[in-house]
């Protein structure tokens, strides 16, 4: 336990090298959240949702993921702008890794067993302002739900 909060104030957990996280790492968690939020219930199923996207796609340790999940909650809170966070997702992420940001709200869109309305309008509005097809969006789509039946149905394999 010491040794955590030695790590957490010298920056040694996880992959960043200091304690505040990448301004791309709170875009994506911040859009994260917001579809998180869409349905105005964020709940502990979406929550563990979005520190797992989060923790695979950055490499992070969980005190790093809870630092960032942290800083895109505060970012997003009190603003509905989502130019910000867009902006830096078309600046810094080529157009697979955008696919790959749009399968990641999917997933969190799908957390929590259905899809919102609100959640559905919100990911095909993130995919148009970053410039992700309606067919690449539909396929992200596609794939996290065969991977949710796959999981509910308990098939497939760990690892």
């Amino acid at each position: 336990m010491i040794q955590q909060i030695v790590d957490l104030f010298s920056g040694a957990s996880g992959q960043l090298a200091s304690p505040r996280p990448d301004r791309l790492q709170v875009a994506v968690a911040a859009l994260l959240v917001q579809a998180a939020s869409m349905d105005d219930h964020f709940d502990s199923v979406e929550r563990q949702a979005i520190e797992s996207l989060l923790a695979s796609r950055f490499n992070l340790e969980p005190a790093a993921v809870a630092r960032l999940l942290a800083a895109a909650e505060n970012a997003s809170s009190g603003t509905t702008q989502l130019y910000p966070f867009i902006r830096l997702v078309v600046e810094r992420l080529d157009s697979e890794e955008r696919v790959g940001l749009i399968e990641m709200l999917w997933e969190v869109a799908y957390a929590d067993g259905e899809l919102h309305p609100d959640e559905d309008a919100l990911v095909r509005r993130i995919a148009g302002l970053i410039y992700v097809s309606d067919r690449d969006r539909g396929e992200a789509r596609k794939r996290v739900m065969m991977r949710q039946t796959k999981d509910v149905d308990g098939g497939g394999e760990q690892g």
